[in-house]
């Protein structure tokens, strides 16, 4: 990626993200201020969670103008590790915990009579500006689809290896470049007349919708948490074929182009699959040969549930009052 198409850092939204954004931008590295992280700090909030994006993203593709040595500095990844420890806590402590792993998985297998969720009020009664502003916020995670779960290959041995390689195959493309995920989510949004620049609303996005990425970042970036990004990409496996259905009968109801059908249409089939290969090679593979990561693969389908639900219970309270849902509203 040229330095014109990459990512500019974006406006701090606290004194964690300022500090980051100030030494990212420098012209050369320095010392790094010692801030303090504790407790009290508000692991949901807009400050920690974009300043762990911020430092994740050295890990993707980066920032134009900022060092690429930045992403392995001892005083930045300090600051990291302690933002980490304040989100992790706070994940733990909105989770129920537990070693089951089929009852964990149990109540995604079932779809409910009447869903409140959002693509359910898409399909029945969404806008075009809001399916563009969820659009929008989504791409924050899309951009970036099936990358962070590539980190736990390394980390897998045997069938979860060979299982989870198969799957990530799928969401690259089977090595067609026009098919990989990303590229489709990027055709959505130019057949939205969206921006579909890598990470282009990210100022927009809330700190709920960076805590659905920045999850899934801290698990694929810890060996540690092989297990729990297990369980997160098996939840997401089961509860998207459904979801992408509704969404497509959203988009036919709103008169939407092909483009930004064709990339939900393309999910209700993978992703019926993949979740077979999750389930059973992948998980199953996991708990035949270590079984006592079955609290950490329970732990990944809890947190999921926790920061997407988070991230739903803002985008609709801010569309049900009439507001709308972005931290920077824009008409498409």
């Amino acid at each position: 990626m040229t330095t014109a198409m990459m990512l500019a850092l974006p406006e701090a939204r606290g004194p964690l993200s300022e500090a980051v954004t100030e030494a990212l931008g420098r012209d050369e590295r320095g010392d790094f201020p010692e801030l303090p992280v504790t407790a009290d700090t508000d692991p949901f909030g807009d400050d920690l969670q974009l300043a762990l994006h911020l430092c994740y993203e050295l890990h993707y593709q980066g920032f134009a103008g900022v060092d690429p040595d930045w992403e392995w500095d001892p005083d930045l990844l300090r600051l990291r590790a302690a933002m980490e420890r304040v989100f992790l806590a706070a994940l733990r402590a909105h989770t129920a915990g537990g070693d089951n792993v089929e009852d964990a998985l149990a109540p995604l297998l079932v779809e409910p009579v009447n869903g409140s969720g959002l693509s359910h009020f898409l399909a029945a009664e969404g806008t075009w500006q809001q399916m563009c502003e969820y659009f929008a916020l989504r791409s924050v995670y899309h951009h970036k689809e099936a990358d962070p779960h590539a980190w736990a290959i390394p980390r897998l041995r045997g069938r979860p290896k060979a299982a989870l390689v198969a799957v990530e195959f799928d969401e690259y493309g089977g090595g067609r470049a026009d098919q990989v995920h990303a590229q489709l989510y990027a055709d959505l949004l130019d057949g939205a007349g969206l921006d579909s620049g890598y990470l282009a609303y990210l100022e927009h996005a809330p700190a709920c919708m960076l805590a659905v990425v920045n999850m899934m970042s801290v698990f694929g970036l810890h060996r540690r948490f092989r297990a729990a990004l297990a369980g997160h990409f098996a939840a997401a496996e089961i509860t998207t074929a459904p979801s992408a259905q509704r969404m497509d009968k959203a988009l036919r109801r709103l008169g939407a182009d092909e483009r930004c059908r064709y990339f939900y249409t393309e999910h209700i089939e993978a992703d019926a699959v993949h979740e077979q290969v999750m389930r059973r090679d992948v998980i199953g593979g996991l708990l035949e040969t270590e079984p006592e990561l079955a609290g950490d693969i329970v732990f990944g389908i809890q947190a999921t549930d926790v920061v997407e639900q988070r991230f739903a219970d803002h985008v609709l309270s801010a569309w049900q009052a009439g507001e709308s849902a972005l931290r920077k509203p824009f008409s498409p």
